[in-house]
């Protein structure tokens, strides 16, 4: 696998890796989250056009994962990573992240920042592992407020979530 921008005509298939990756919540009592649709193509369109959306593609150079960041409070927040189940257990994630914390880096952002479930094993475990830390509320900036309250609004609140940082 190598790591590259995204490129327009693949957004489609970011979709159906996030669609497929997604199916793994419904195994562990989290069908509402298995069932959610990925973001529409002119979001991704907007992440990609920024140069925040990366894949990471096979010897064919077909995207098998993606992440795609925002830029928050002056750190880099990540939206979204996900990695089709097929290309799963690979380092692939870390790959990602890794190369989102080298642009944020080049960029002067001090940490990169993403909100997650935290009782489940492939995601806030599964970053802590990769450095992130977990945010107290007295240490969420107004940006990870807001992107919060956007998630409970959305019901991602149904299941316990919280705000992670690494600090670059």
């Amino acid at each position: 696998m190598h790591i590259r921008s995204a490129r327009l005509g693949e957004l489609p298939l970011l979709q159906d890796i996030e669609r497929a990756a997604g199916q793994c919540f419904g195994d562990i009592g989290m069908p509402d989250i298995a069932a959610d649709e990925p973001l529409p193509l002119g979001e991704l369109a907007r992440y990609q056009r920024s140069g925040l959306a990366w894949v990471a593609a096979d010897d064919a150079d077909a995207p098998a994962a993606y992440l795609i960041a925002d830029r928050v409070d002056g750190n880099l927040h990540v939206e979204q990573v996900s990695v089709h189940p097929g290309s799963a257990r690979h380092g692939i994630g870390r790959s990602l992240l890794d190369r989102l914390a080298g642009h944020a880096a080049q960029e002067g952002a001090p940490a990169l920042t993403l909100t997650t479930f935290t009782e489940v094993p492939w995601n806030a475990p599964y970053y802590e592992r990769l450095g992130f830390r977990l945010l107290d509320d007295s240490e969420l900036t107004p940006g990870l407020r807001e992107i919060r309250e956007r998630e409970a609004a959305h019901g991602l609140d149904r299941w316990p979530r919280a705000c992670m940082r690494r600090a670059l």
